[in-house]
């Protein structure tokens, strides 16, 4: 998939919750509307960051999966 991103966070090898923590922190720094594009492996990654949108104002822009590795593209709320 090819598209434009903002930022870019690789939790790969990271297991629950480091993923989603590392995210939230990541997301302070960025502008309102940025997208992050976040690669990771842990299994329940899916589950947890259609969660952690759903709680907060944060947007789930794109999933996709490549191999073992899973691809979130979250936009902070404007």
């Amino acid at each position: 998939m090819s598209e434009e991103y903002d930022d870019e966070l690789d939790a790969r090898g990271l297991k629950c919750p480091l993923p989603i923590l590392k995210t939230k922190r990541q997301l302070v720094g960025l502008d309102a509307g940025a997208r992050l594009h976040v690669m990771a492996t842990d299994p329940h990654s899916e589950i947890d960051f259609k969660a952690f949108c759903a709680k907060t104002e944060n947007v789930l822009d794109a999933y996709w999966e490549t191999g073992e590795v899973f691809h979130f593209v979250v936009r902070k709320p404007d």
